[in-house]
């Protein structure tokens, strides 16, 4: 079986810094003509460059379904064919106690972590449906399995991620797509800036993790590379957890960051309660 990606064509979504970065350098390493996706021009301009190998970029709101439609049809247009799709956009700056949720905070969070990946998905599946077959792979998070206290908006939105692989990947496969997802742990990337450099977060991880170290974002472009690819033929509707082992313990503990400002929103919280009582 051929190992190389030659004469393919991906899609990778927020592909212009740390994990989708990662994911974009490791398929175009081997053969794949990479197309990413994200809002900052200036970004995705200086990541082709580092990508190399004509690596080509569209700028691309992933809360637009119209704007993931596009970028989609410009990664299969110069093949003629969408090989694989890498649905790794995902986040939300919202934290706190899911009772004292903002709603707009909320659905802005499932816009970009879990709609983002649906209009991912139903926008590659055609092509891949016409041309016999392809791999999308999403980019979930040990939070869309385990909690995370104050960070629960993230870990319903992750969640939902999960079966929207599993969902996929049953409907899609009577067509050749398999469709499967990568769970990873804390990688030090701009997004998890705030996890990995506060020190008793980070060593609550770390004591979490058998393998006791955080993780890279070519651990996870390697996981990534491996379900899209031919290697794994016969994998579809998998979760593949790039974790050092944390999924083997419990989630992390997130006081470090969050106690100081919840603990007195949660005690106005029961004030009201008890005024109004």
């Amino acid at each position: 079986m051929s190992t190389t990606l030659d004469g393919t064509a991906a899609l990778v979504t927020a592909g212009g810094t740390g994990i989708g970065l990662g994911i974009a350098k490791r398929l175009a390493a081997d053969g794949c003509l990479v197309t990413i996706c994200a809002r900052r021009e200036s970004v995705l301009a200086d990541a082709v460059k580092s990508i190399g190998h004509g690596a080509r970029y569209i700028v691309c709101d992933v809360t637009d379904d119209g704007q993931v439609e596009a970028a989609v049809a410009r990664a299969a247009e110069p093949l003629g064919r969408l090989d694989f799709a890498i649905a790794n956009a995902g986040g939300g700056a919202a934290a706190g106690p899911l009772v004292l949720t903002d709603l707009d905070a909320w659905n802005a969070t499932l816009a970009l972590t879990l709609t983002s990946t649906l209009s991912t998905i139903k926008h590659a599946a055609p092509i891949m449906m016409q041309q016999g077959g392809g791999a999308i792979v999403a980019v979930s998070s040990i939070a869309g399995h385990m909690t995370h206290r104050n960070l629960g908006q993230y870990c319903v939105a992750k969640a939902g991620v999960e079966m929207l692989v599993r969902n996929s990947a049953d409907e899609l496969g009577a067509y050749g797509i398999r469709v499967n997802g990568v769970r990873p742990g804390l990688v030090p990337t701009e997004a998890a800036a705030g996890l990995e450099q506060t020190d008793v977060v980070r060593e609550d991880y770390l004591a979490q993790m058998p393998l006791r170290r955080l993780g890279t974002t070519d651990d996870v472009a390697a996981a990534v590379r491996f379900l899209a690819g031919p290697e794994a033929s016969w994998i579809t509707g998998q979760m593949l957890g790039v974790d050092g082992g944390h999924s083997l313990r419990r989630g992390p503990n997130l006081d470090g960051i969050f106690a100081a400002s919840v603990n007195p929103q949660m005690d106005a919280l029961m004030s009201k309660r008890e005024s109004n009582s």
